[in-house]
């Protein structure tokens, strides 16, 4: 059985422990208790999120022995200092753990305690060039929904979290198990730890409901030519009112949005190095191979191949730390 401990500390945010959730339906698909799950923290007691909801902890001691560690994130860790006992308890039990994960900001609390020197890391967007400055013997990567590197996970802003932890279930259990356990928690997408931090769907925030609609339409479709007349059929509207409500509450004209759609699926599918680009042109909706580079380029200021050869150096290194 795979023993997880939650280091919880005083404001920790209850997104945190919402990632238990991927270990508790883990244990129901397989039929069995494959997860322990237990909640610590220095004193014990209850310890408050930074929503004010209470969480029973029991307390650590030098003989607390668990398989994982996850460490918390805080609402805004730049106006926080880990106290210097929590410190010494997590570097401690990183020693004798088989792994340990910063959750969100949790990346904060595991370059304070020294983990996250000379290694990979990265975080929520919005402080990633903080812990950069404040890790400066980190490389923290800014783009990223996980990291894992040797024995140090670190995950990105908050839902991201639940990516990493089904990507320790994925790592314990293998890629099938995984799946199933994604398709349980009605996960929409599973994302691996190499995709960007960036999603266009969310960047384009339609308002109304029929222009979601559409989107998800595009998002489902990128393969298919998908004309205008095909969006407005697929949110209800006539072609003239859709292209007019369309720019009105993305900004963007559906072309150029869908462009940015195909774009986002083509990178996805490049970092993953499954495909031929004449593959994955084909998959995401461009021409050719020859139109994706020369689309991507333009917009990424790189080339679809340079892009997958950081892709798999990044994973040969991360292959040959773990051994």
């Amino acid at each position: 059985m795979h023993r997880i401990g939650y280091f919880l500390t005083d404001g920790f945010q209850v997104m945190a422990i919402g990632t238990q959730a991927v270990f508790e339906i883990a244990n129901i698909v397989a039929r069995e208790p494959i997860y322990r799950v237990t909640n610590y923290s220095l004193a014990g007691g209850e310890t408050h999120s930074s929503l004010g909801v209470s969480v029973m902890t029991k307390a650590v001691s030098a003989e607390t022995e668990e398989d994982t560690w996850m460490i918390s994130g805080m609402a805004d860790p730049t106006n926080r200092i880990t106290a210097p006992e929590e410190l010494q308890f997590i570097n401690e039990a990183s020693g004798r753990s088989r792994r340990t994960a910063g959750l969100c900001t949790g990346a904060f609390v595991l370059g304070e305690a020294g983990l996250l020197d000379g290694r990979r890391a990265t975080t929520h967007w919005a402080y990633a060039d903080a812990l950069q400055a404040r890790c400066p013997l980190a490389q923290v990567e800014a783009d990223r929904i996980f990291i894992v590197d040797g024995a140090i996970w670190t995950s990105a802003g908050l839902t991201a979290a639940m990516d990493l932890a089904l990507g320790m279930v994925e790592k314990d259990h293998g890629s099938k198990f995984a799946t199933s356990v994604a398709r349980a928690l009605v996960m929409h997408h599973r994302r691996s730890g190499g995709q960007s931090q960036h999603s266009e769907m969310l960047a384009l925030a339609p308002k109304s409901d029929r222009i979601q609609m559409a989107l998800e339409y595009a998002r489902v479709n990128l393969s298919k030519p998908l004309r205008v007349d095909d969006l407005a059929k697929a949110a209800h509207l006539s072609t003239r009112q859709f292209g007019r409500i369309f720019l009105s509450e993305t900004g963007e004209s559906p072309a150029k949005a869908i462009e940015r759609l195909r774009l986002e699926a083509a990178r996805n599918m490049i970092e993953r190095g499954r495909h031929s680009l004449e593959t994955i042109a084909r998959e995401a909706g461009f021409r050719d191979g020859r139109h994706l580079r020369e689309v991507f380029t333009r917009t990424y200021g790189t080339t679809p191949q340079s892009l997958r050869r950081e892709a798999r150096s990044a994973c040969a290194e991360k292959d040959l730390v773990d051994g």
